[in-house]
């Protein structure tokens, strides 16, 4: 599975951008989908991550982005509004699959990574 994410920018704090990654390849062998990001000087985190039935977000996250996808088109999406400076990363998508609720999202795919800067 081949992951390219694109979308990334200078945004103004306050301010929305929507970031996406087209998966291509085995899609088949895939059912979940997320979003991480890696901060300047810090570990990698989770933003937000799907799969058919399943969703989850990051506390940071929570009411202020919305992950989506769309089948038909293999693409994932993250909206997110209201940005703040700490916002600011790379965000980078990821290809797995979700395996219940005990062992949860597990990644074997991840994509190049957008970054994003949030500042005035």
């Amino acid at each position: 599975v081949q992951l390219q994410a694109f979308g990334g920018g200078l945004v103004q704090p306050g301010g929305s951008l929507t970031l996406s990654c087209a998966a291509s390849g085995s899609i088949s062998s895939i059912n979940a989908m997320g979003w991480y990001r890696r901060a300047p000087g810090k570990q990698r985190e989770l933003v937000a991550e799907m799969s058919d039935d399943t969703t989850n977000y990051a506390d940071s996250a929570k009411g202020r982005f919305t992950i989506s996808r769309d089948i038909a088109k293999n693409t994932l999406y993250l909206q997110m509004n209201s940005l703040k400076p700490e916002d600011t990363a790379v965000y980078y998508c990821s290809a797995g699959y979700y395996a219940g609720r005990y062992y949860g999202f597990l990644y074997d795919y991840w994509g190049q990574g957008t970054k994003v800067t949030v500042s005035s």
